[in-house]
């Protein structure tokens, strides 16, 4: 595994550079620091429920608690999210900041939180062993998954016991799950069935992440081991965003998270991509359904899925209401969706939970929330944009710095998408594991010799070179 020394990388270029910082305003730190459930009395006592909470294990802004019980006609999912409209104060000075922010951002060496640690990883977060102020979705599926009914409201919670995905992972290989998701496994597999069947598109690519060794402080560029925990993890997210999207259509406010249809060309390319690394794409059968059965260490579903990557570009946000939006639909969920799992990281939560909770309860939405829509999507798509950025900035620094001696030796790599005259061939390399452009013409679908040519640490530049 190849390592860098962490004293060779220094992030804050990137933090500048972005302009990042984690400096608040005082006043919205004192206001974080006092920060009171203003909706006490309104809440229905569940530290009954045995819920747990799975997430990387360095995090502290827990947003999600889940309990899962088996019943006779089916299964009844608790998700816990934590309620953070009732712990900002509206118009307040952490509320300003915290519209500003946007979203969390993580670089390998820290997070900045969307709002004061204080908050977001004390008295709002769902740590172990504490009461904490929820909005608690009850949602109940039948046998095969298919949800029957649900509803959202405030509630008083206690998670007991906090889980990271690989640790669910094994134990679900072991047999020894938690009580509270011994049934995880099993609804998460019938819900990604569901989401094949819908046509949602799920691309399983690995993903790259800057890390430090504990050991020696070194810095390392792995790919993330992807579980089938995070999958099963991830369809409980995709559950609630659904139950929000479908309350918010009903009530004809709210903030949906929106992906058009994919272009005939688009589509019409990844077959053609198919057909070359033979690969038998029968032509009523939807994409998502092709590559969820596709062998995820292959380096043909490599390609493939690189390539449907195209299907996913221009997710946005849409606000409305009195009227329905023209597209309501996310087309790589195959179905309408909202954000509300993540308020301590994401500033949409917030409005899109209070919509629900009123929506749920009938009750009218309360007027920050409702009025601060239309501000919110534009808002949240340049906070996307920008943590994207983020993101690959940081892994392209830290490709230039582990590369940087090594300009001219060869490397093994997966070509995962050819040349094709606007642009160069961009191929997959192992050891460590870059994604990187590449000149020359490599057959897509192929493992190759290249040769690395250009890795400059300012510019944050990696190629390579293949020559047949």
């Amino acid at each position: 595994m190849s390592r860098i020394a962490a004293r060779t990388i220094d992030f804050g270029v990137i933090r500048t550079e972005f302009g990042l910082g984690e400096d608040y305003p005082e006043a919205a730190v004192q206001e974080a620091r006092s920060a009171s459930d203003s909706c006490s009395e309104e809440r229905e006592d569940r530290t009954d429920l045995a819920l747990v909470t799975i997430d990387p294990p360095t995090s502290m802004d827990l947003d999600q608690a889940v309990h899962i019980a088996r019943t006779d006609t089916g299964f009844v999912v608790s998700y816990a999210i934590a309620d953070v409209g009732a712990m900002v104060v509206p118009g307040s000075a952490l509320d300003q900041e915290s519209r500003r922010r946007g979203q969390t951002f993580y670089l390998p060496d820290g997070s900045l939180p969307l709002h004061p640690r204080e908050l977001s990883e004390g008295s709002a977060s769902l740590l172990p062993d504490l009461v904490r102020a929820a909005a608690l979705w009850t949602i109940e599926l039948d046998k095969n998954g298919e949800t029957v009914r649900f509803d959202v409201r405030r509630a008083t919670v206690r998670s007991v016991a906090r889980f990271d995905y690989e640790g669910v992972q094994a134990a679900a290989d072991a047999g020894t799950l938690h009580p509270s998701i011994e049934a995880l496994p099993d609804v998460g597999r019938l819900r990604s069935a569901i989401a094949a069947a819908r046509g949602a598109i799920e691309l399983k690519l690995p993903d790259q992440e800057v890390v430090e060794d504990d050991t020696d402080g070194s810095w390392r560029l792995v790919l993330h081991p992807h579980t089938k925990a995070d999958d099963w993890n991830a369809e409980i997210s995709l559950l609630t965003g659904m139950c929000a999207a479908s309350l918010m259509i009903e009530t004809k406010v709210g903030l949906l998270r929106t992906l058009p249809p994919a272009e005939s060309d688009a589509l019409a390319s990844i077959r053609r991509t198919a057909a070359a690394l033979g690969i038998e794409w029968q032509a009523d059968r939807p994409i998502g359904a092709l590559l969820a059965e596709l062998d995820p260490n292959a380096p043909t579903t490599l390609v493939l899925m690189t390539e449907a990557t195209t299907l996913l570009r221009g997710a946005g946000y849409a606000a409305f209401d009195g009227e329905l939006p023209e597209l309501t639909v996310h087309s790589g969920i195959g179905a309408p969706y909202a954000h509300v799992t993540a308020p301590l990281r994401r500033l949409s939560d917030r409005f899109s939970t209070e919509v629900c909770l009123a929506a749920s309860a009938g009750t009218e939405i309360p007027a920050w929330a409702r009025t601060a829509l239309a501000d919110l999507a534009d808002v949240m798509r340049a906070s996307d944009s920008q943590a994207n950025k983020v993101d690959r900035a940081c892994i392209d620094l830290t490709e230039a710095v582990l590369l940087a001696h090594r300009v001219g030796q060869r490397f093994a790599a997966v070509v995962v998408r050819e040349a094709d005259g606007k642009r160069d061939a961009e191929i997959f390399v192992e050891d460590p594991p870059v994604l990187a452009k590449c000149t020359g013409e490599p057959p897509e679908g192929t493992s190759v010799q290249v040769e690395l040519a250009t890795a400059d640490v300012r510019t944050r530049v990696v190629s390579f070179a293949y020559r047949s």
